[in-house]
């Protein structure tokens, strides 16, 4: 009884403990490792999980932290799924040690949550909330409920994850259980099975601390003490460069089992004082009860049996673990046999009643359980029999309702045809107009491909006679004009420097300057009629030409050819020429600019223009119903080579002009 009982408190121990924490032997790298992630950039997601994280690392030091570190983890998680999935998992963490009714409802909630996820990450945390789910009940519903779970929850999810650190977690967690079911042999397998993959996986790990452990605590129940010392001394080692460690406590609860089980008594008290020293430090309420039953059990080895009874009597006055029926009747049993060995039959007596009425209890609750097994079964014996005479109804009905069938179907079956005659002349009298209107559609876009292709011819022959007329009338007055003004002043002034007597005279100078000025203007009126740069050096030489020429005092042009200009066709240049041109023209005479900027680039062959000026600018508004030359005469030409524009203007900020010209028009 007593060895039962002392098992069922490790057992205790053991699972409380992983799933306590899974924090890193070297907590001061790893607390300020998650320091350093709050401090920092990190998106929000990642610093939701490094809270969560100290919400697990302060749950036992310092509650009011980890209360803290669990708000600011949920108001971080908020945006992100997965992570709003997690907090539920810690918020049950935060709940573990002081309220196990929210801490399951918690846990099991995140085991909902994370269903949604089948990330490796998903799965790994899913396994841990289903086995914290079970501990949380394992008052309730018994270590056979929190087998189940693991067998049928923890460990599919834990296999699914594919984490072999995880599933060797659980693998150290079901040797525990069977341990407490005397089956050392499997429990020793599992174990080793644990042992070995975390050898492998994370050999600096808790996990496999935990796994040494539990393997010390098999082999002393076991009575194999030759292989709980090397586990043990493995343990220690694993433990040693971390002093501040919060497993310390449950490593010195396995030196003193060990210690108790091999009659070395003043060793195991001291390592329970040890532990207990550092239980009560962690707020580890539990683990510090467990050590004061340790102590017990080595007086009572040392038959101190007064010391004994005032530690049982201190365990019932202090309450932990007193939680369940079973507890409560194993601790009155080991009053009842000290309070005889101390002679003391009346105490024995009353704490053996106790004890008595407490296992009655527990023999009518199974009882009770075995009559609504039985009359569960009787219940299914008389559902069977009805079950049967309905299926004997159900195999006549089942008859008549083939036949039925079978006329239902013959009668669909032409309903059917029928429908489907109907919907074949429905679909072909709507395909048909269908066709009719498409045919429509179709005509009238040639009708509009047509007038779209005559009006670019019409477009073509204006602006192929405008182009014409401009070079007839511009050799004219460059040939004719030009040079009898140009022989006229070339006369005046020979016979000016000839006489000297009309050297000084200053109307004579005056009429000469009128012909000057009047070659110049002809000159321009020629170049704007027939730009002879574009024939004789290209395109960029002459809008470079062009923009040097409408620059005076008080207007300044900046040309910027940004990509080289070939393989265009001289009719396409002529026309971006006059598109420019009629630019320049309009920023002068309507916007009184005093800087222009324009650019030029090609891309394979499309063409690109950017015109800005700083000048007073307009309403774009008006030019839906405004007319003009200038305007018509842009869009004739953008339309004739297949571009599109567009004009952005602010009052008194200016008015920039993209164009977009495609340099393969065929002429």
């Amino acid at each position: 009884m007593k060895k039962i009982y002392l098992i069922s408190i490790f057992l205790l121990i053991v699972l409380c403990a992983f799933a306590q924490q899974q924090i890193p032997l070297n907590e001061k790298r790893h607390l300020d490792s998650l320091h350093s992630v709050l401090r920092s950039n990190s998106p929000d997601s990642t610093k939701a999980k490094a809270n969560f994280q100290l919400v697990e690392y302060w749950k036992f030091k310092d509650t009011v932290k980890s209360k803290i570190y669990l708000l600011h983890g949920k108001q971080l998680a908020e945006k992100y799924p997965f992570c709003k999935a997690l907090s539920f998992f810690y918020e049950g963490q935060y709940y573990f040690n002081w309220n196990t009714v929210k801490a399951a409802a918690a846990f099991k909630k995140a085991a909902e949550a994370l269903s949604a996820f089948q990330t490796p990450k998903a799965y790994d945390r899913r396994a841990a909330a289903w086995f914290n789910y079970a501990l949380m009940n394992k008052d309730a519903k018994g270590y056979a409920f929190v087998t189940r779970i693991i067998l049928e929850k923890a460990l599919p999810n834990a296999e699914k994850g594919g984490n072999k650190v995880t599933l060797a977690h659980f693998y150290t967690q079901l040797s525990t259980l069977l341990m407490n079911n005397y089956q050392f042999t499997k429990a020793a397998l599992y174990n080793q099975r644990a042992i070995e993959l975390l050898h492998d996986e994370d050999p600096h790990s808790i996990n496999l601390l935990f796994a040494y452990l539990s393997g010390v605590s098999i082999s002393c129940y076991d009575g194999k003490l030759e292989k709980a010392l090397p586990l043990l001394q493995k343990a220690k080692a694993l433990l040693v460069p971390y002093p501040g460690s919060v497993n310390y406590p449950l490593y010195y609860y396995n030196e003193a089992l060990y210690y108790s089980t091999a009659n070395a008594f003043d060793l195991a008290l001291a390592s329970a004082e040890k532990g207990k020293s550092l239980a009560k430090r962690y707020n580890q309420r539990q683990l510090y009860q467990q050590f004061v039953f340790r102590e017990y059990d080595v007086y009572l080895q040392q038959k101190a049996y007064a010391k004994a009874r005032a530690i049982l009597m201190g365990i019932i006055r202090e309450g932990t673990l007193m939680a369940t029926n079973n507890d409560r009747a194993m601790i009155y049993a080991e009053l009842a046999k000290v309070s005889k060995n101390l002679n003391d039959y009346e105490a024995a007596y009353t704490w053996m009643n106790k004890y008595q009425v407490l296992t009655d209890s527990i023999h009518q609750d199974q009882t009770q359980l075995k009559i609504n097994e039985l009359e569960t079964k009787y219940r299914t014996a008389q559902n069977q029999q009805k079950i049967a005479a309905l299926q004997a109804q159900n195999k006549q009905a089942a008859l008549r309702a083939r036949n039925e069938h079978l006329y239902n179907g013959l009668l669909g079956i032409g309903c059917l045809a029928l429908l489907i005659t109907l919907a074949l002349v429905v679909l072909n009298a709507k395909s048909n107009r269908k066709l009719s209107v498409q045919k429509e559609i179709n005509y009238r876009q040639q009708l509009r491909d047509m007038e779209q292709k005559q009006q670019l011819k019409v477009t073509q022959a204006m602006l192929d006679g405008e182009e014409h007329e401009r070079e007839r009338v511009a050799r004219d007055l460059h040939d004719g004009l030009g040079g009898m003004l140009a022989g006229v002043k070339i006369g005046l002034s020979g016979w000016s420097n000839t006489n000297a007597e009309t050297a000084g005279d200053k109307d004579l100078h005056r009429i000469i300057g009128q012909l000057d000025n009047s070659v110049s203007e002809l000159r321009r009126i020629a170049r704007n009629l027939l730009p002879e740069t574009l024939l004789k050096f290209g395109l960029e030489t002459a809008l470079k030409d062009l923009c040097e020429f409408y620059m005076r005092d008080g207007l300044h042009i900046d040309f910027q050819p940004l990509s080289s200009m070939k393989n265009i066709p001289l009719n396409i240049q002529l026309n971006i020429y006059r598109i420019v041109q009629e630019l320049i023209s309009n920023a002068i005479k309507h916007a009184r600019a005093t800087t222009i900027m324009l650019q030029c680039s090609q891309n394979n062959n499309v063409f690109f223009i950017t015109f800005e000026d700083d000048g007073c600018g307009f309403d774009t508004a008006i030019l839906e119903n405004k007319k003009g030359m200038g305007l018509d005469n842009l869009k004739n030409r953008i339309a004739f080579l297949k571009g599109r524009f567009e004009i952005q203007s602010v009052v008194k900020e200016g008015t920039t002009v993209n164009i977009e010209i495609t340099t393969d028009v065929t002429s």
